[in-house]
């Protein structure tokens, strides 16, 4: 190998170590904001229980308070589920309320091998983050503490008629967003501080 070649292959590796460090970095100033229903679930589906279950799941259609007794009764074949917190368990299963049946085309064949991260919908949290940046910073969304009602009013209003979201993903962020902002601001990590406009 030239030394040019061993140049470039250490930088490619050095290039990928800082985008590594730089994406955990991103990763974990985000931390604070509680996980959505499509991390949670990942986290569930990953902790193999059994195939009946996760059928069971992806191709349910019930409410959110038929989900969250359904998933408390599902908490003895699935301990994963057992261990999940009260506000957990209720952000999971209002994400099942507006996820779920999934499309049969979008139902693994094999679930045991299935990239959830690939395959389950966008949660509220992956909304928020994915989308409301790209005009302002993430705590004018997450320190709000309002109504389904007044999210949908923000989302409905000119600035944010053009956000790429159908309907149901308007309201699925809104559900979320009722059940997990209104976080208190010493929360919030100092650099994300700033900018602390309202709707």
């Amino acid at each position: 190998m030239t030394g040019f070649a061993r140049f470039a292959v250490a930088a490619l590796m050095a290039g990928g170590l800082l985008a590594a460090f730089s994406q955990a970095q991103t990763e974990d100033v985000f931390a604070f904001i509680p996980e959505g229903g499509r991390t949670i679930l990942t986290r569930i589906f990953e902790s193999r229980p059994p195939p009946g279950d996760v059928g069971a799941l992806l191709t349910g259609n019930l409410d959110r308070d038929g989900w969250l007794a359904d998933l408390k009764a599902r908490g003895g074949t699935i301990p994963a589920l057992a261990r999940l917190g009260d506000q957990e368990m209720l952000t999971l299963a209002d994400y099942l309320s507006w996820n779920m049946p999934l499309a049969a085309d979008r139902v693994p064949a094999d679930v045991t091998r299935a990239d959830w991260t690939r395959i389950l919908p966008m949660d509220g949290r992956d909304i928020a983050l994915n989308y409301c940046q790209s005009c302002h910073i993430i705590t004018v969304v997450i320190t709000q503490d309002r109504t389904r009602e007044a999210w949908l009013g923000s989302l409905g209003k000119p600035s944010h008629v053009e956000i790429e979201l159908t309907p149901r993903q308007r309201e699925a962020l809104a559900s979320y967003l009722v059940l997990n902002a209104a976080i208190p601001i010493d929360l919030v990590p100092e650099e994300l501080r700033a900018g602390g406009a309202t709707y």
